[in-house]
Protein backbone atom coordinates (compact mmCIF):
# COMPACT_ATOMS: atom_id res chain seq x y z
CA UNK A 1 0.00 0.00 0.00
CA UNK A 2 0.95 3.86 -0.04
CA UNK A 3 3.32 4.74 2.54
CA UNK A 4 1.85 6.55 5.53
CA UNK A 5 4.18 9.20 7.28
CA UNK A 6 3.49 10.23 10.70
CA UNK A 7 1.25 13.61 11.06
CA UNK A 8 0.76 13.13 7.34
CA UNK A 9 -3.22 13.08 6.02
CA UNK A 10 -4.43 9.73 4.40
CA UNK A 11 -5.21 10.74 0.69
CA UNK A 12 -5.59 8.08 -2.14
CA UNK A 13 -2.25 9.12 -3.74
CA UNK A 14 1.36 9.02 -2.53
CA UNK A 15 2.41 11.15 -0.23
CA UNK A 16 5.80 10.96 -0.07
CA UNK A 17 8.04 13.83 1.36
CA UNK A 18 11.58 14.50 -0.20
CA UNK A 19 13.13 14.60 2.73
CA UNK A 20 11.66 11.96 4.48
CA UNK A 21 14.00 9.06 6.77
CA UNK A 22 14.35 5.66 5.16
CA UNK A 23 16.95 6.54 2.02
CA UNK A 24 14.21 7.24 -0.39
CA UNK A 25 15.41 8.49 -3.18
CA UNK A 26 13.21 11.85 -4.73
CA UNK A 27 12.18 10.91 -8.01
CA UNK A 28 8.85 11.83 -9.88
CA UNK A 29 7.02 9.28 -7.86
CA UNK A 30 8.26 10.95 -4.93
CA UNK A 31 6.63 14.20 -6.02
CA UNK A 32 3.46 14.69 -4.19
CA UNK A 33 0.59 14.58 -6.82
CA UNK A 34 -1.22 17.21 -4.93
CA UNK A 35 2.08 19.29 -6.07
CA UNK A 36 2.21 18.01 -9.49
CA UNK A 37 -0.30 20.97 -10.97
CA UNK A 38 1.92 24.19 -9.83
CA UNK A 39 -1.10 26.27 -10.87
CA UNK A 40 -4.07 24.53 -9.30
CA UNK A 41 -5.51 23.41 -11.97
CA UNK A 42 -6.80 26.72 -13.13
CA UNK A 43 -7.68 27.36 -16.58
CA UNK A 44 -5.80 29.52 -18.48
CA UNK A 45 -8.20 32.19 -18.51
CA UNK A 46 -8.22 32.15 -14.83
CA UNK A 47 -4.29 32.29 -14.77
CA UNK A 48 -4.49 35.56 -16.96
CA UNK A 49 -7.40 37.05 -14.66
CA UNK A 50 -5.65 35.72 -11.48
CA UNK A 51 -2.36 37.95 -12.19
CA UNK A 52 -4.41 40.91 -13.94
CA UNK A 53 -6.27 40.97 -10.74
CA UNK A 54 -3.55 40.90 -8.36
CA UNK A 55 -1.17 43.07 -9.92
CA UNK A 56 -3.92 45.52 -10.20
CA UNK A 57 -4.62 45.76 -6.14
CA UNK A 58 -0.89 45.57 -5.55
CA UNK A 59 0.24 48.24 -7.40
CA UNK A 60 -3.15 50.60 -6.14
CA UNK A 61 -2.34 49.01 -2.73
CA UNK A 62 1.63 50.38 -3.17
CA UNK A 63 0.60 53.72 -4.60
CA UNK A 64 -1.93 54.45 -1.35
CA UNK A 65 0.73 53.51 1.19
CA UNK A 66 3.98 54.90 -0.41
CA UNK A 67 1.92 58.28 -0.66
CA UNK A 68 0.91 57.84 3.05
CA UNK A 69 3.85 56.84 4.00
CA UNK A 70 5.61 59.81 2.34
CA UNK A 71 3.22 62.35 4.14
CA UNK A 72 4.51 61.20 7.29
CA UNK A 73 7.56 61.35 6.34
CA UNK A 74 7.28 65.28 5.26
CA UNK A 75 5.31 66.01 8.72
CA UNK A 76 5.67 63.96 11.49
CA UNK A 77 4.61 66.14 14.07
CA UNK A 78 1.03 66.00 12.40
CA UNK A 79 0.64 62.10 12.94
CA UNK A 80 0.61 61.73 16.93
CA UNK A 81 -0.96 59.02 19.12
CA UNK A 82 -3.23 57.41 19.04
CA UNK A 83 -3.50 57.74 15.07
CA UNK A 84 0.12 57.15 14.28
CA UNK A 85 -0.20 53.37 14.48
CA UNK A 86 -2.26 53.78 11.03
CA UNK A 87 1.09 55.13 9.30
CA UNK A 88 2.95 52.16 10.74
CA UNK A 89 -0.18 50.12 9.39
CA UNK A 90 0.02 51.49 6.32
CA UNK A 91 4.25 51.13 6.07
CA UNK A 92 3.56 46.95 6.47
CA UNK A 93 0.73 46.74 4.00
CA UNK A 94 3.41 48.43 1.63
CA UNK A 95 5.93 45.84 2.07
CA UNK A 96 2.94 43.33 1.47
CA UNK A 97 2.38 44.68 -1.67
CA UNK A 98 6.28 44.91 -2.54
CA UNK A 99 5.69 40.95 -1.92
CA UNK A 100 2.97 40.37 -4.90
CA UNK A 101 4.65 43.12 -7.00
CA UNK A 102 7.85 40.99 -6.87
CA UNK A 103 5.92 37.96 -8.02
CA UNK A 104 4.09 39.89 -10.94
CA UNK A 105 7.69 40.66 -12.11
CA UNK A 106 9.27 37.33 -11.35
CA UNK A 107 6.31 34.84 -12.16
CA UNK A 108 4.44 32.30 -10.91
CA UNK A 109 6.58 29.68 -11.70
CA UNK A 110 9.88 31.17 -10.61
CA UNK A 111 8.58 31.95 -7.38
CA UNK A 112 6.13 29.37 -6.58
CA UNK A 113 7.33 26.29 -8.44
CA UNK A 114 9.55 23.83 -8.61
CA UNK A 115 10.66 22.14 -12.05
CA UNK A 116 12.52 18.59 -11.10
CA UNK A 117 12.58 15.02 -12.92
CA UNK A 118 10.97 17.14 -15.76
CA UNK A 119 7.88 17.31 -13.43
CA UNK A 120 6.54 20.70 -12.28
CA UNK A 121 5.27 20.91 -9.10
CA UNK A 122 4.54 23.59 -6.23
CA UNK A 123 6.95 24.40 -3.63
CA UNK A 124 6.09 22.56 -0.45
CA UNK A 125 7.94 22.11 2.86
CA UNK A 126 10.83 24.14 2.05
CA UNK A 127 13.07 27.63 3.39
CA UNK A 128 13.98 28.00 -0.10
CA UNK A 129 15.17 28.99 -3.17
CA UNK A 130 15.85 33.11 -2.11
CA UNK A 131 13.22 34.42 -4.29
CA UNK A 132 10.37 32.18 -2.62
CA UNK A 133 11.67 33.04 1.54
CA UNK A 134 11.64 36.95 0.41
CA UNK A 135 8.02 36.66 -1.13
CA UNK A 136 7.17 34.78 1.95
CA UNK A 137 8.74 36.88 4.72
CA UNK A 138 7.27 40.30 2.81
CA UNK A 139 3.44 38.96 2.74
CA UNK A 140 3.60 36.90 5.80
CA UNK A 141 6.14 38.88 8.23
CA UNK A 142 4.79 42.24 7.27
CA UNK A 143 1.14 40.79 7.25
CA UNK A 144 1.23 39.81 10.64
CA UNK A 145 2.69 42.77 11.69
CA UNK A 146 -0.47 45.04 10.50
CA UNK A 147 -2.76 42.97 12.07
CA UNK A 148 -0.95 43.85 15.54
CA UNK A 149 -0.53 47.42 14.03
CA UNK A 150 -4.12 47.26 13.66
CA UNK A 151 -4.99 45.77 17.62
CA UNK A 152 -2.22 48.69 18.46
CA UNK A 153 -4.44 50.97 17.01
CA UNK A 154 -7.70 50.33 18.69
CA UNK A 155 -5.76 49.66 22.00
CA UNK A 156 -4.92 53.24 21.84
CA UNK A 157 -8.30 54.97 20.67
CA UNK A 158 -9.77 53.12 23.88
CA UNK A 159 -6.70 54.80 25.75
CA UNK A 160 -7.55 57.93 23.98
CA UNK A 161 -11.55 57.65 24.26
CA UNK A 162 -12.23 55.65 27.28
CA UNK A 163 -9.33 56.40 30.05
CA UNK A 164 -8.87 59.85 28.89
CA UNK A 165 -5.06 59.56 28.04
CA UNK A 166 -3.29 62.24 26.58
CA UNK A 167 -0.88 62.23 23.40
CA UNK A 168 2.01 62.04 25.35
CA UNK A 169 0.87 59.09 27.69
CA UNK A 170 0.19 57.07 24.84
CA UNK A 171 3.29 58.01 23.35
CA UNK A 172 5.30 56.87 26.83
CA UNK A 173 4.69 53.16 25.63
CA UNK A 174 5.27 53.16 21.70
CA UNK A 175 8.67 51.34 22.69
CA UNK A 176 6.28 48.35 23.69
CA UNK A 177 3.95 48.34 21.08
CA UNK A 178 6.98 48.54 18.35
CA UNK A 179 8.45 45.65 20.36
CA UNK A 180 4.94 43.69 19.81
CA UNK A 181 4.35 44.66 16.81
CA UNK A 182 8.11 43.87 15.21
CA UNK A 183 8.97 40.75 18.00
CA UNK A 184 5.90 38.46 17.49
CA UNK A 185 5.86 38.42 13.76
CA UNK A 186 9.60 38.05 13.87
CA UNK A 187 9.27 34.67 15.79
CA UNK A 188 6.93 33.23 13.90
CA UNK A 189 8.28 34.03 10.76
CA UNK A 190 11.44 32.01 12.45
CA UNK A 191 9.65 29.52 13.52
CA UNK A 192 7.72 28.57 9.97
CA UNK A 193 11.58 28.37 8.53
CA UNK A 194 12.61 26.91 11.11
CA UNK A 195 10.14 24.19 10.75
CA UNK A 196 10.47 24.00 6.85
CA UNK A 197 6.88 25.06 6.59
CA UNK A 198 6.71 27.65 3.42
CA UNK A 199 5.18 27.02 0.36
CA UNK A 200 3.78 28.05 -2.72
CA UNK A 201 0.46 29.16 -3.18
CA UNK A 202 -0.86 27.44 -6.91
CA UNK A 203 -3.15 30.27 -7.46
CA UNK A 204 -1.76 33.26 -6.70
CA UNK A 205 2.10 32.10 -7.43
CA UNK A 206 3.39 33.43 -4.35
CA UNK A 207 5.04 31.54 -1.18
CA UNK A 208 3.11 31.91 2.21
CA UNK A 209 2.29 28.96 4.83
CA UNK A 210 -0.13 26.84 5.46
CA UNK A 211 -1.06 26.27 1.24
CA UNK A 212 -0.45 22.58 0.95
CA UNK A 213 -0.57 21.93 5.31
CA UNK A 214 -3.96 22.14 7.07
CA UNK A 215 -2.09 22.67 10.57
CA UNK A 216 0.54 25.06 9.30
CA UNK A 217 -2.80 27.43 8.05
CA UNK A 218 -4.33 26.95 11.30
CA UNK A 219 -1.39 27.40 13.67
CA UNK A 220 0.31 29.86 11.55
CA UNK A 221 -2.41 31.94 9.94
CA UNK A 222 -5.71 31.37 11.05
CA UNK A 223 -5.39 31.26 14.92
CA UNK A 224 -3.64 34.54 14.75
CA UNK A 225 -5.70 36.46 12.63
CA UNK A 226 -8.41 35.22 14.85
CA UNK A 227 -7.12 36.20 17.89
CA UNK A 228 -6.02 39.64 16.79
CA UNK A 229 -9.55 40.68 15.17
CA UNK A 230 -10.93 39.28 18.17
CA UNK A 231 -8.92 41.70 20.24
CA UNK A 232 -8.49 45.04 18.40
CA UNK A 233 -12.42 44.69 17.64
CA UNK A 234 -13.50 44.47 21.89
CA UNK A 235 -10.80 47.59 22.12
CA UNK A 236 -12.50 49.24 19.71
CA UNK A 237 -15.92 48.71 21.02
CA UNK A 238 -15.12 49.28 24.30
CA UNK A 239 -13.98 52.95 23.39
CA UNK A 240 -16.67 53.88 20.81
CA UNK A 241 -19.29 53.14 24.33
CA UNK A 242 -16.47 55.66 25.97
CA UNK A 243 -16.92 58.21 23.06
CA UNK A 244 -20.71 57.90 23.23
CA UNK A 245 -21.00 58.65 27.03
CA UNK A 246 -18.67 61.39 26.89
CA UNK A 247 -20.71 63.32 23.86
CA UNK A 248 -24.11 62.53 25.75
CA UNK A 249 -22.01 64.03 29.18
CA UNK A 250 -20.96 66.87 26.79
CA UNK A 251 -24.18 67.35 25.07
CA UNK A 252 -26.03 68.22 28.53
CA UNK A 253 -23.50 70.24 29.65
CA UNK A 254 -24.51 72.56 26.14
CA UNK A 255 -20.94 72.44 24.96
CA UNK A 256 -21.11 72.05 21.03
CA UNK A 257 -19.57 68.11 19.54
CA UNK A 258 -19.00 68.67 16.14
CA UNK A 259 -15.14 67.95 16.86
CA UNK A 260 -15.91 64.74 18.78
CA UNK A 261 -18.69 64.16 16.15
CA UNK A 262 -16.11 64.13 13.20
CA UNK A 263 -13.63 62.20 14.84
CA UNK A 264 -15.71 59.50 15.55
CA UNK A 265 -17.14 59.34 12.22
CA UNK A 266 -13.21 59.36 11.40
CA UNK A 267 -12.70 56.12 13.39
CA UNK A 268 -16.17 54.49 12.39
CA UNK A 269 -15.10 54.63 8.52
CA UNK A 270 -11.49 53.12 9.46
CA UNK A 271 -12.80 50.42 11.61
CA UNK A 272 -15.54 49.48 8.61
CA UNK A 273 -12.18 49.71 6.46
CA UNK A 274 -10.39 47.46 8.55
CA UNK A 275 -12.61 45.20 10.27
CA UNK A 276 -14.52 43.87 7.29
CA UNK A 277 -12.29 42.91 5.09
CA UNK A 278 -10.05 41.59 7.86
CA UNK A 279 -13.44 39.46 8.71
CA UNK A 280 -14.15 38.37 5.22
CA UNK A 281 -10.19 36.83 4.90
CA UNK A 282 -10.64 34.72 8.15
CA UNK A 283 -13.87 33.50 6.39
CA UNK A 284 -12.38 32.87 3.50
CA UNK A 285 -9.46 31.08 4.84
CA UNK A 286 -12.09 29.04 7.28
CA UNK A 287 -14.02 28.09 3.91
CA UNK A 288 -9.90 26.84 2.45
CA UNK A 289 -9.18 25.11 5.80
CA UNK A 290 -12.86 23.36 5.48
CA UNK A 291 -13.13 22.00 2.17
CA UNK A 292 -9.18 21.85 0.79
CA UNK A 293 -9.21 17.71 1.69
CA UNK A 294 -12.31 17.37 -0.80
CA UNK A 295 -10.53 19.67 -2.92
CA UNK A 296 -7.25 17.39 -2.93
CA UNK A 297 -9.05 13.86 -3.30
CA UNK A 298 -10.90 15.42 -6.54
CA UNK A 299 -8.19 16.44 -8.26
CA UNK A 300 -6.01 13.29 -7.36
CA UNK A 301 -8.78 10.56 -7.81
CA UNK A 302 -10.49 10.71 -11.53
CA UNK A 303 -12.84 7.61 -10.12
CA UNK A 304 -15.01 9.84 -8.08
CA UNK A 305 -18.88 10.10 -9.24
CA UNK A 306 -20.02 13.10 -10.70
CA UNK A 307 -21.82 14.30 -7.49
CA UNK A 308 -19.20 13.61 -5.22
CA UNK A 309 -16.76 15.78 -7.05
CA UNK A 310 -15.79 19.02 -4.84
CA UNK A 311 -13.90 21.87 -6.65
CA UNK A 312 -12.84 25.45 -4.89
CA UNK A 313 -14.68 28.63 -5.95
CA UNK A 314 -12.46 30.55 -7.58
CA UNK A 315 -14.14 33.60 -6.90
CA UNK A 316 -13.36 33.27 -3.10
CA UNK A 317 -10.03 33.09 -3.77
CA UNK A 318 -10.11 36.07 -5.83
CA UNK A 319 -12.16 37.69 -3.17
CA UNK A 320 -9.66 36.54 -0.48
CA UNK A 321 -6.22 38.56 -2.29
CA UNK A 322 -8.59 41.82 -3.02
CA UNK A 323 -9.54 41.67 0.59
CA UNK A 324 -5.87 41.18 1.63
CA UNK A 325 -4.72 44.38 -0.16
CA UNK A 326 -7.72 46.56 0.21
CA UNK A 327 -6.77 47.91 3.73
CA UNK A 328 -3.77 48.84 2.43
CA UNK A 329 -5.82 50.90 -0.13
CA UNK A 330 -8.10 52.37 2.13
CA UNK A 331 -5.40 53.17 5.25
CA UNK A 332 -4.57 56.21 2.76
CA UNK A 333 -8.40 57.57 3.57
CA UNK A 334 -7.00 58.86 6.50
CA UNK A 335 -4.18 61.37 4.89
CA UNK A 336 -6.66 62.40 2.54
CA UNK A 337 -7.32 65.93 3.66
CA UNK A 338 -6.64 69.94 3.27
CA UNK A 339 -4.17 69.43 5.61
CA UNK A 340 -2.23 66.95 3.68
CA UNK A 341 -2.16 69.36 0.49
CA UNK A 342 -0.46 72.02 2.72
CA UNK A 343 1.99 69.60 3.80
CA UNK A 344 3.37 69.04 0.66
CA UNK A 345 2.91 72.69 -0.59
CA UNK A 346 5.10 73.31 2.97
CA UNK A 347 7.29 70.96 1.97
CA UNK A 348 7.87 71.95 -1.74
CA UNK A 349 8.91 75.67 -0.43
CA UNK A 350 11.23 74.20 1.71
CA UNK A 351 13.04 71.99 -0.76
CA UNK A 352 12.63 75.10 -3.50
CA UNK A 353 14.05 77.74 -0.67
CA UNK A 354 17.35 75.56 0.51
CA UNK A 355 18.25 74.03 -2.43
CA UNK A 356 17.06 76.53 -4.87
CA UNK A 357 15.27 74.33 -7.26
CA UNK A 358 13.72 76.05 -9.73
CA UNK A 359 10.91 75.01 -10.67
CA UNK A 360 10.48 71.63 -8.63
CA UNK A 361 7.04 72.23 -7.42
Amino acid sequence: GDPVLPGSQVLPVQHVHPHMPGGLQETPAAVPERMRVSQGGLRPAHRTFTAFWIGLWSVLCFISTFATVATFLIDMERFKYPERPIIFLSACYMFVSIGYIVRLIAGHEQVACNREYEVEHIHYETTGPALCTVVFLLIYFFGMASSIWWVILSLTWFLAAGMKWGNEAIAGYSQYFHLAAWLIPSMKSIAVLALSSVDGDPVAGICYVGNQNLDNLRGFVLAPLVIYLFIGTMFLLAGFVSLFRIRSVIKQGGTKTDKLEKLMIRIGIFTVLYTVPATIIVACYFYEQHNRQSWEITHNCSCLLEQEVKRPDYAVFMLKYFMCLLVGITSGVWTWSGKTLESWRSFCTRLHTNEHVDGFC
